[in-house]
């Protein structure tokens, strides 16, 4: 066992974090954890965890559930495809594999949404296979520990830190290695004021040597984050209730119910006539909010309105509901944010 493991096993067993509700054995909860901790905070996820299992509590609840279903559960946590690639998968293991998850991460990293990295902690944190992870926080300790320079996801860079991830598995004890590099990467070397004094790594640690803790990893290179803009058309009817449309299954909150969009306040009547067959009189609108994604920001000006006269939605896809039902299904936060504050 490499010095570096054997350190970062005894690190974790006696200052890594313990009594997390997905530590244990259990493919289907290791890896529900694994996809819901993807660009989400612990804490976050430790109040989504409960309430999913809750009403999924096997890998086969889920598979045989809506994805409406699916979809309301998830709403707030973002980053949708997670929750429609987690439906998809959990119905692949079930009629691949019988509710089982494969014990090779290969087989694993086969299945929807999930990617090497995700695989290998699935196998290792379920069945203790001998598989190397490389997420973000990992790849920030290898990379200061190491002194490896280029942004890490340059291919060339990331596939030196596979190579490193790989030559510094132990051979025994992968669960205890495994979840010491997450702790260590979230709790100690951290993305900003790393506490270097408390690292188990301190004494060869690269970046500490150096005082490059704030250099590495390598940022990636800035870019103009675009900007858009939309009018989101809060239309409401006699009995008080709002309209909502299901958008495509893919695509930005693909599969969600989002409310009506317009380019534009100045043809946001004529489109209503048009598209969902509706008479509308516009309200004063709502002042602006910005929303960022991922790759741009989105300026939303919500736009309050009145159906006038209501014939036959033209849009298949169109649904009247009242605010408290559709504040329980899934919705893009956005979307939540203006109707918590619609009056009932």
């Amino acid at each position: 066992m490499s010095d570096f493991a054997t350190r970062l096993i005894a690190w974790q067993q006696e200052d890594g974090r313990h009594g997390l509700p997905w530590q244990v054995a259990d493919g289907y909860r290791v890896w529900l954890s694994e996809v819901m901790l993807q660009q989400t905070q612990v804490t976050t996820v430790l109040d989504y965890y409960p309430r999913f299992l809750a009403q999924f509590p096997t890998i086969f609840d889920l598979a045989a559930a809506p994805l409406d279903d699916v979809l309301a559960l998830w709403s707030g946590l973002g980053y949708y495809t997670r929750a429609r690639n987690l439906h998809k998968c959990a119905q692949a293991v079930v009629t691949q594999y019988g509710g089982e998850f494969p014990r090779d991460p290969a087989l694993v990293a086969e299945l929807p949404g999930i990617g090497r990295s995700t695989a290998a902690a699935i196998t290792a944190f379920s069945y203790g296979t001998r598989a190397a992870i490389l997420d973000g926080n990992v790849k920030r300790v290898l990379t200061r520990w190491a002194g490896i320079d280029g942004y890490p996801g340059v291919k060339a860079v990331e596939n030196k830190l596979w190579g490193l991830a790989h030559a510094l598995l132990p051979a025994e004890q992968i669960e205890a290695y495994t979840q010491g590099l997450m702790d260590l990467g979230a709790t100690v070397c951290t993305p900003k004021k790393p506490t270097c004094l408390t690292c188990p790594m301190n004494a060869d640690c690269q970046a500490r040597l150096s005082n490059r803790q704030g250099e590495l990893p390598t940022p990636k290179p800035k870019k103009t984050v675009p900007e858009k803009s939309t009018v989101m058309l809060i239309i409401r009817n006699d009995a008080g209730q709002i309209l909502l449309e299901k958008r495509p299954p893919t695509g930005i909150w693909g599969g969600l119910w989002s409310l009506p969009e317009v380019e534009s306040t100045l043809i946001a009547s004529e489109l209503a006539a048009q598209q969902l067959g509706l008479k509308i009189e516009l309200e004063p609108a709502l002042p602006d909010f910005v929303h960022v994604f991922t790759h741009y920001k989105l300026t939303i000006t919500p736009q309050p309105a009145y159906a006038i006269a209501v014939s036959a939605l033209h849009e298949s896809n169109a649904q009247w509901f009242n605010i408290d039902a559709a504040l329980a299904a899934g919705i893009p936060t956005p979307i939540r944010k203006i109707l918590s504050k619609t009056p009932k």
